[in-house]
């Protein structure tokens, strides 16, 4: 991943998601100080914050996570602050097996231990506290870890009552390397989807998106940040 491809996070005070009528209204930044992956490297290196803090660690995992991200459809802004319900990220995801781009909420933990049944049931109080655009039915909930989903993460996401899924990314690795949801994820807007890993020509592993069981292209992101 080329780091100084950034992709501006943001937060502007409405946006409209393609093919739909509705204004999705984001909450105010967490910060002035940086809205970018880039802008948020120069920033930490102009103030000297610590590359080993808690919050470098946690923010810098939010804008690699929302990166790379953007060549599977999602287009995601940084909104981490007080009072969050633990939402880091906000956005949406547009995929072909919707007529509508998806409305996602996503919690990202940077941890280096696996995540387990515990941060589900925080992922689902989430959905209660998300902002107003967010609320009710046709959100997505997403919970980013490190490593790929324990069976104890992927037992409660089965047995989960909201449309969630899980993301792995990891830091060192610089790749999505699971991407899986549940049931009622496929009966708000992923039916017909899946994924597949398909190996470049240097024999290396890359997670690709599928629909119908046919691989889809990575996208291409064209966000600009707002003046």
């Amino acid at each position: 991943m080329n780091s100084n491809q950034g992709i501006p996070i943001r937060v502007q005070d409405s946006v409209d998601t393609s093919n739909t009528s509705e204004t999705l209204t984001y909450p105010e930044p967490p910060t002035s100080n940086h809205n970018s992956l880039p802008s948020f490297l120069e920033y930490a290196k102009k103030s000297g914050l610590n590359p080993k803090s808690t919050v470098y660690v946690g923010t810098h995992y939010e804008y690699l996570v929302a990166e790379s991200l953007a060549s599977f459809g999602f287009s995601l802004f940084r909104v981490g602050g007080a009072s969050d319900y633990g939402i880091d990220l906000l956005g949406t995801w547009a995929v072909p097996s919707a007529p509508n781009p998806i409305k996602v909420i996503v919690q990202c933990k940077a941890m280096a231990s696996k995540l387990g049944p515990s941060h589900v049931r925080e992922l689902e109080g989430a959905f209660v506290g998300a902002p107003a655009g967010w609320r009710g039915s046709g959100v997505l909930g997403l919970l980013v870890g490190q490593h790929p989903a324990t069976k104890g993460v992927r037992d409660s996401l089965g047995r989960s009552r909201w449309p969630m899924g899980y993301i792995s990314y990891s830091v060192a690795d610089g790749q999505v390397s699971q991407i899986q949801w549940n049931r009622h994820a496929v009966n708000h807007g992923l039916d017909g989807m899946g994924v597949a890993v398909k190996y470049t020509e240097e024999g290396l592993p890359r997670l690709t998106l599928t629909m119908n069981g046919m691989s889809l292209p990575p996208k291409q992101s064209s966000r600009t940040e707002s003046k």
